[in-house]
């Protein structure tokens, strides 16, 4: 009887020095294949807000544009400023994610509007991450009376504060249950 190869025979190359691949080609495979695979994965470059495209901005024109213009060729600002409605600011951002899908800036910008009282367009100042300035976070937390208790009082503090056959002041029943009519 003669022996026929598997299917997956046929179509596994064959290796010089009887036909097994050695070790050090097996290492160089394993290691190589996850940053092939990083390529096939890329994650895709994001706009996020709203950006606001230099040509549309060469449109703009101080002392002419109103806010109707400004809203019908750049739309609504994304925010405005806290204390100044004639204040319009608009950021957008380019990110892509990194490593472990955290997100990255590429890019960012802020576009600021000044309107007068009449809601005249007066100035056009474009900010980017280079003028932005650094902010420290505090440590420190507020204290809030009534949470110092410990885990002990937090777990048994209710126990004996609640009576079942004693009327509430305010008539209605006190966490007892509701008398059979």
């Amino acid at each position: 009887m003669r022996h026929r190869p598997s299917l997956l025979a046929r179509f596994v190359p064959r290796f010089p020095l009887g036909g097994r691949p050695s070790a050090a080609l097996i290492a160089a495979l394993a290691a190589v294949s996850p940053l092939a695979a990083c390529d096939v994965f890329d994650m895709p470059v994001q706009s996020r807000g709203n950006r606001v495209e230099a040509e549309h901005l060469k449109e703009l024109n101080p002392g002419v544009s109103t806010r109707t213009d400004v809203t019908a060729l750049i739309g609504s600002p994304t925010t405005k400023a806290p204390f100044d409605d004639n204040t319009w600011i608009y950021v957008g951002l380019v990110t892509q994610s990194r490593i472990g899908r955290t997100p990255g800036v590429l890019s960012q910008e802020a576009v600021v509007l000044t309107f007068d009282d009449r809601g005249i367009l007066r100035g056009i100042e474009t900010r980017t991450e280079k003028d932005s300035l650094p902010v420290t976070v505090s440590e420190r937390s507020t204290p809030s009376p009534g949470t110092e208790a410990s885990f002990m009082q937090q777990l048994f503090g209710n126990i004996g504060r609640f009576n079942a056959t004693a009327p509430s002041p305010g008539g209605g029943p006190s966490g007892a249950a509701p008398k059979a009519f």
